[in-house]
């Protein structure tokens, strides 16, 4: 049986705000920011912009990409960090959104910014099993940073959707292997009824963020025999622009390998979307017979990773959905601090 991605869909918001904003209310250096992170601006939510429209927007597209109704989809697990309602599920929202089958499966996942790739093993294990044709994935976040901390730099918006199948004759990506590294780690973390998250400053990167990456990459590679000169392509979640490269060049990849994914010096960490959004970008180029790694992290904490093979059917249904790159590049509105406040919620009348 042939299981994997048969759609995906992805949506960042139009509004951005430059690090050097930022910078120049806190009275920091945009410069050290900017090399630092290696991050040049992120994405902003409008202000009627959550991550449940954020993942109803990225859903209707991976329908699209798919060529399929609504009613076809028969589980549907949403993740993030920023769920609009702590009692309300967003997976229920969605669902009306794109007319689904009230027979359906649906929860909302939370580990950190891993919770999209859990519901993708999640899928797989349903339609490896028969249980489902089609179910759906998705992260999408509208990432939280208290004004003045080093995260306001980063925490972006934005999410991915993709519809996991079993039927051959529709697979893009065949999903081959997956394996997971996990610990209790609390590098990052928000307390019940906490506006905003806390983290352990530099503990974020090592033992969190490269020995979780680091664990799941090598553990999925052992599994399988395969080396890094065996892929195409490889994603790396992106909490900073230099997180990625580092762990890519600690893992044995290079820059050309991760580069197409890599999208958080144009929009920042989107949390739960960030991964996916790196893989949405790759399979926009990606060519039959290409393998693709992808290793998500959440943090409290764990990795997810994937080795992926793309498969003919991508040609066509790639054709349906806006470019992940292009719908970065086109149309931005560049918005100065107060308004970023406003449409954050920070701020009210």
């Amino acid at each position: 049986m042939t299981v994997g991605i048969v759609g995906y869909g992805a949506y960042v918001p139009s509004f951005r705000i430059k690090v050097e904003e930022i910078a120049r209310v806190w009275h920091t250096d945009p410069a050290s920011i900017r090399e630092g992170l290696n991050v040049m601006e992120k994405a902003v939510p409008d202000a009627d912009e959550d991550a449940a429209t954020i993942a109803v927007e990225a859903a209707r597209r991976a329908l699209t990409s798919a060529g399929i109704s609504g009613d076809k989809i028969e589980a549907i697990y949403v993740g993030s960090e920023s769920h609009p309602y702590a009692v309300k599920p967003t997976a229920t929202i969605v669902a009306k959104a794109i007319s689904s089958n009230p027979r359906l499966m649906a929860a909302d996942l939370e580990f950190a910014c891993k919770a999209g790739t859990a519901g993708i093993q999640i899928l797989l294990g349903f339609a490896k099993s028969g249980m489902i044709r089609y179910g759906m994935s998705i992260g999408a976040d509208t990432s939280q940073g208290r004004p003045g901390d080093a995260l306001e730099y980063t925490t972006g918006a934005g999410g991915a959707a993709y519809i996991i199948g079993n039927a051959k004759s529709e697979v893009i990506a065949e999903i081959t292997n997956t394996a997971s590294y996990t610990t209790d780690t609390p590098d990052f973390w928000r307390r019940d009824g906490a506006e905003f998250p806390s983290h352990s400053g530099r503990f974020t990167g090592e033992p969190a963020y490269f020995k979780h990456v680091v664990g799941a990459t090598e553990l999925i590679l052992k599994d399988t025999g395969m080396r890094p000169s065996d892929f195409a392509y490889a994603v790396f979640h992106q909490p900073n622009g230099k997180f990625p490269i580092n762990v890519a060049k600690q893992l044995g990849f290079e820059m050309k390998q991760i580069e197409q994914g890599l999208l958080v010096p144009l929009i920042g960490n989107t949390y739960s979307g960030s991964s996916l959004l790196g893989l949405a970008a790759v399979l926009d180029v990606a060519k039959p017979g290409d393998k693709v790694l992808v290793t998500s992290f959440g943090s409290g904490a764990g990795s997810d990773s994937f080795v992926l093979e793309i498969k003919e059917p991508i040609e066509k249904k790639r054709a349906r959905t806006v470019p992940v790159r292009q719908m970065i590049s086109a149309g931005k509105i560049y918005v100065d601090y107060a308004m970023y406040l406003k449409n954050k919620g920070f701020i009210v009348k």
